[in-house]
């Protein structure tokens, strides 16, 4: 495995009283998308600013390319926040060609480099347009455009599709796995447990800054794997009422997808339903989703243990 682009070992953060950020080790390898997980409040955006130096962990220590983070990697890192800022009265293009320059691209370079890419993505028409005038979509899109600009090897994106339209979101879904594809480490805040199954290679769960789930998407969702069972058939039970092995059912495509409790099985669950009298034709064991996960380790599920 190479150098890790990323490497958090034991890292505290208080504010005041408080510990925002507790013990945090975890790494991000290049080539990779980490999906960084967790309430509002848990401490991601806290270790996201510690990583790029903007403010100082209490214990700890933090690598990034193998040295303790600083502005000599400026150059090699771009940060999407989750506060978007564009100059509102400046035109795009001359924004982007200014960000590229920051990063030690040659104003001529930039300036091609952010046409390539406005045109790529569908803005080439608002290169000359005063970010006041764009959509949030555009907005959006280009700020992405900014933080790509000069291909950093690092790049840390918070929540980067919120509020996007299903078009535009799998478009920047496509940026975003085009520059791991090209062997950038890409860590990705965001609430959103669908695009973390979907696009990341590994997750990181924490809350109160405590670290809850660490490994790849699949792993994790094998250690959950006794949770959620698909039933298809007449007469299966529309809800989790009068189910006692059963804490959540929902309709899916072919039946109802039911979330087994605590201490239960899903024998117990077929169990029951045989003896409900319904005609069971599917009865499939599948590793619950993400979602579903986010919520029973939050709730303090004791198979997190596992994947911690």
């Amino acid at each position: 495995m190479a150098s890790p682009a990323v490497d958090v070992r034991h890292v505290w953060m208080r504010y005041g009283d408080t510990d925002v950020v507790v013990d945090l080790s975890f790494d991000v390898q290049p080539g990779e998308v980490l999906g960084f997980l967790g309430p509002n409040g848990s401490g991601k955006t806290t270790t996201m600013r510690m990583i790029l130096d903007i403010v100082r962990p209490a214990r700890g220590e933090i690598d990034v390319f193998g040295n303790p983070p600083g502005v000599e990697h400026q150059a090699r890192v771009g940060y999407l926040p989750e506060d978007r800022g564009l100059y509102r009265d400046v035109k795009l293009i001359d924004t982007l060609t200014y960000f590229g320059a920051l990063r030690g691209m040659s104003g001529s370079n930039a300036r091609a480099r952010a046409m390539d890419l406005l045109e790529e993505m569908g803005l080439a028409d608002a290169a000359q347009k005063k970010a006041a005038e764009l959509s949030r979509g555009m907005h959006q899109k280009a700020q992405l455009i900014a933080t790509i600009l000069n291909d950093p090897d690092l790049l840390i994106i918070d929540e980067p599709f919120q509020g996007l339209d299903p078009v535009n979101a799998d478009m920047l879904k496509g940026v975003v796995r085009k520059q791991r594809d090209r062997g950038a480490a890409v860590i990705m805040s965001t609430h959103d447990m669908g695009d973390a199954q979907t696009l990341c290679d590994r997750i990181l769960l924490i809350d109160k800054g405590v670290r809850l789930l660490y490994g790849t998407v699949d792993r994790v969702r094998e250690a959950f794997s006794d949770g959620a069972v698909q039933v298809s058939g007449p007469d299966i039970p529309a809800s989790a009422e009068g189910l006692a092995s059963v804490t959540d059912a929902r309709a899916v495509a072919d039946g109802m997808r039911y979330l087994i409790a605590e201490g239960a099985s899903p024998q117990d669950l077929f169990r029951e339903l045989a003896a409900s009298g319904a005609h069971v034709e599917q009865f499939a064991v599948e590793a619950p989703s993400l979602d579903e996960i986010f919520i029973r380790t939050v709730a303090g599920d004791p198979r997190a243990e596992a994947v911690r």
